[in-house]
């Protein structure tokens, strides 16, 4: 036997993945039935997250599951160019260098940014290998790859002349930091800290005036109006009335629209059409000029008069001084409201009126509907379904177009000639309107979510008719996070559908957030980030993928702990330990028909099937954290704790066979359900049983035998552990040492034969005997209905163990209160980590039984 005293997973893992590579394992065999994943890709903006190292996980556990179950597995790798968020990353890089995008033109930033691409697009590689993932790196995808792009081109130009993507001036979110447009689901509304300010406006022709209440009065430069609501009985006498705008000294229409809030401020609201797109439209319905304030920068332009240079805060600033030595400031109110930030660098967003492209999404959206309505894509968990149906419901036109370089760029020209715009998959060499050649294309790209959006189909090929495209699309499941729900899987299906006839995937399984131990969303401005990979270098990769699997319970965000990653860096050793064990004692093996076995045997090979099947129900319906809590449950506490121990005596009687079978079996089984959740530990192991074959990545999955579950065996076997655990206790409590053989009596049904030799070999008893009632001066180590067992006291200080046991449940009466007291308190409950009230639980829990099992014996030797 070649097995190192102990666990080190830098030792085995490189090696085994290579060895898995180099077999091609991950590519699909084209035998059997699709199984289909397509990863969700990572930005090349750096290191993965915890959060991709759980999505990627989930995914390989899944994918290595089906593999053994005869599935023709393809798991698509790939990475997003991420088109703002990457952009903001290289120019942060150059703005380290002194430099910015504008000094290199667009040319050579695109260069700059191709080799950033190239640079990380390995790192994530490297870092997705790091955890064991089995994709199918023959098939990697890039989203700005040529494949990727001709598919991009031929949706746009596809959808344009189908009327669903159209060029119009609409109300935007503008970033001034990344200077772009921001679709509506990527602004992030933060409820903050304001004011409300009331500003007096002047009746034209008149010494009375009308009270506006607004949270931003540098906008009021682009007022055009003012509006009230037309059953405000305190304003209808004023409705068609002029008012004079403060400062500027234009002249504003006092319209009448439903819009108004009666109760919001005084029922009064100035409207600023180019600034606000409630404005915008209350605008539009009555034909009212639209005033553009701000620049790029959200700075104020030359529509501002004496505030033209100043940026939107200044400006503030300066208009709330000047309206207040003027008079026109009535009072200023702090409030709480919901501003927009953008969704990469957290600047707040300004809302303009622009010039954009936009995919008109109804259309898209009610195949999309019809889809999760029906069950033909189903969400998991199934609330899900009901947050994004109320999103399509609702679902508003969607703003493609960004004011980047980094990206697709949009497939539109314009002659300078005449005009025309040209909408073609290649670029167009004369305008087909006036034959010049005077051709410029369009300065804007794609959003990212665009390409991302073609994902499932565009990676196997589209739009040409692949053999990849014909066998392995529609996918089976994404795996995602409930955060890009709107972003990305509601596209996929809409397009899914458009341009491929049938949905994307069967079912869309979302998982958890990863939060801190104390609940908080891991951010690199709190410092409260874990590094997957980190924690897979210190502790190794199977344990930071059986931590994220054990806690990955449907529909509750992970609160993440570091000591977790520990615990099961335990439970690796455990296996090791065990396996150790095993593989020690084999001398001699070979394989024999299992019929001569006893109620150990019986029991761990009928608790072992029972396992298998939990395990696979759970995989089955996505329950990720049940079946590995099954495996860590049936491996430690039944597999280790009892069957090892009861094995031991055994390996040097003429049992000795049987058990080297019986303990080869549970290992070659338990590896192979552990494979999918530790897939380097597993094979490192599995290669050292006799009964190894090629690799783990291809051996079956473990089928149930139903001829080997026992009910009998492990009613029987559990009676035994009860005993044992009752004379340990007591053992425990009465300071007996382990090595002192005892006497038990028995009331009731005598223990059979096995039960007896059990109970003497893990409980160190000497003598059982079966008495008619339960006598004097024992302890009660296990009653049930038709069995009370007590432990033989006689020959001890009784008086002393009294006196010992009642200063012991003093203590812990004690205890209990206090965790009690604990427990009840608010101020623990609301602040305390989640862990800390759990850990709080366990004790009371622990205080509770022990001081039960207390009561008991001194119950019996009173």
């Amino acid at each position: 036997m070649d097995l190192g005293t102990r666990y080190a997973p830098e030792k085995i893992e490189r090696k085994w993945y290579e060895f898995w590579l180099n077999k091609g394992y991950f590519t699909p065999t084209g035998i059997g039935e699709p199984f289909v994943i397509v990863i969700p890709p990572p930005n090349i903006t750096g290191r993965i997250h915890m959060g991709h190292a759980l999505n990627i996980t989930l995914q390989d556990i899944l994918v290595r599951y089906k593999r053994m179950r005869g599935y023709d597995t393809l798991w698509v790798p790939g990475e997003d160019h991420a088109g703002i968020a990457t952009q903001n990353a290289v120019e942060k890089y150059l703005a380290s260098q002194g430099l910015n995008r504008e000094q290199l033109g667009r040319e050579k930033f695109l260069e700059v940014v191709w080799d950033w691409a190239k640079k990380y697009r390995k790192e994530i590689r490297q870092q997705i290998e790091t955890l064991g993932a089995s994709v199918d790196w023959t098939r990697e995808r890039f989203t700005l790859d040529e494949g990727l792009s001709r598919a991009v081109r031929k949706v746009f130009v596809e959808l344009y002349k189908r009327g669903l993507i159209y060029r119009g001036k609409y109300m935007v979110n503008w970033c001034p930091r990344c200077k772009t447009v921001l679709a509506d689901d990527e602004v992030e509304h933060e409820e903050t800290q304001g004011k409300l300010y009331y500003i007096k406006y002047p009746l034209l022709d008149s010494h009375d005036y009308i009270v506006v209440a607004t949270t931003r009065p540098e906008t009021m430069l682009g007022d055009t109006a003012v509006a009230v609501n037309p059953k405000d009985e305190r304003y209808r006498h004023l409705i068609g009335k002029k008012a004079i705008l403060p400062l500027v000294g234009r002249e504003l229409q006092i319209v009448a629209d439903e819009y108004v809030d009666p109760e919001f401020g005084t029922g009064a609201v100035k409207i600023t059409p180019a600034h606000d797109p409630n404005d915008f439209e209350v605008a539009k319905r009555h034909n009212l000029p639209l005033v553009d304030i701000f620049d790029d920068n959200a700075v104020v332009n030359e529509n501002g008069g004496k505030y033209k240079g100043l940026d939107r805060y200044r400006a503030r600033e300066a208009i709330v001084a000047d309206l207040e030595a003027e008079g026109y400031l009535l009072k200023v109110e702090n409030i709480v409201h919901s501003i927009g930030h953008c969704y990469r660098c957290e600047t707040v967003v300004e809302p303009r009126l622009m010039d954009q492209w936009f995919v008109r999404m109804k259309p898209l959206a009610e195949k999309a509907i019809e889809a999760v309505e029906t069950g033909e894509v189903k969400f998991v968990p199934e609330r899900w379904k009901k947050v994004y149906l109320h999103w399509m419901y609702n679902v508003r036109d969607w703003c493609i177009s960004r004011q980047l370089w980094w990206g697709h760029r949009i497939p539109v020209w314009y002659c300078e000639n005449c005009g025309e715009t040209i909408v073609e998959e290649e670029e167009p060499k004369v305008c087909p309107r006036c034959g010049s050649n005077h051709l410029k294309q369009d300065e804007d790209v794609l959003d990212t979510w665009f390409s991302s959006a073609l994902w499932p189909f565009s990676t196997l090929g589209w739009p040409e008719e692949t053999d990849d495209l014909k066998r392995y699309y529609p996918t089976t499941v994404l795996v995602t996070g409930f955060d890009i729900i709107f972003f990305w899987v509601a596209r996929m299906i809409m397009m899914g559908y458009h341009f491929m006839g049938e949905k994307p995937f069967s079912y869309v399984y979302i998982h958890q957030l990863i939060r801190d131990k104390f609940g908080r969303k891991m951010s690199k401005s709190l410092g409260n980030g874990i590094d997957p990979i980190d924690m897979a270098e210190k502790y190794g990769t199977d344990p930071v993928r059986f931590t994220l699997a054990i806690l990955a319970a449907q529909g509750v965000d992970i609160k993440l702990d570091e000591r977790y990653f520990d615990t099961y860096r335990k439970f690796a050793n455990k296996i090791w330990n065990a396996s150790r064990f095993v593989l020690m004692n084999l001398e001699g093996f070979e394989p024999i028909e299992l019929d001569e076995l006893d109620i150990a045997d019986r029991w761990i090979l009928s608790r072992l099937q029972k396992t298998t099947r939990t395990v696979t129900e759970a995989l089955e319906s996505y329950d990720f954290n049940v079946a590995a809590k099954a495996l860590y449950d049936f491996f430690w506490d039944e597999f280790c704790d009892w069957y090892i121990e009861c094995a031991k005596p055994r390996l040097s009687f003429e049992a000795r066979k049987v058990v080297q079978n019986v303990l080869v079996k549970v290992l070659d089984v338990s590896f192979r359900l552990l494979h999918p959740f530790m897939p380097f530990l597993s094979e490192e192991l599995w290669q050292k049983l006799p009964i190894a074959r090629e690799s783990i990545v291809i051996a079956p999955w473990p089928e149930v035998e139903d001829s080997l579950i026992d009910e009998e065996a492990e009613k029987s076997f559990s009676t035994i552990q009860q005993i044992v655990r009752g004379v340990r206790n007591i053992r425990a409590e009465l300071n007996v040492p382990p090595r002192q053989p005892l006497q038990l009596l028995v009331v009731g049904r005598p223990l059979s034969s096995e039960e007896e030799l059990y109970v003497k070999k893990l409980a160190f008893v000497e003598r059982i005997e079966h008495v008619p009632r339960k006598p004097e001066k024992c302890a009660t180590a296990f009653v049930s209905g038709e069995i009370h067992v007590y432990v033989n006291v006689e020959g001890m200080n009784i008086k002393e163990e009294i006196k010992r046991l009642e200063k012991n449940i003093s203590k812990l009466e004690e205890d209990r209160q206090w965790l009690q007291r604990k427990l009840s308190d608010e101020n623990f409950l609301t602040r305390a980590p989640e862990d800390a009230i759990n850990e709080a639980k366990q004790k009371l829990s622990q205080v509770e039984e022990r001081l039960k099992i207390l009561r008991q014996i001194k119950e019996d030797l009173s």
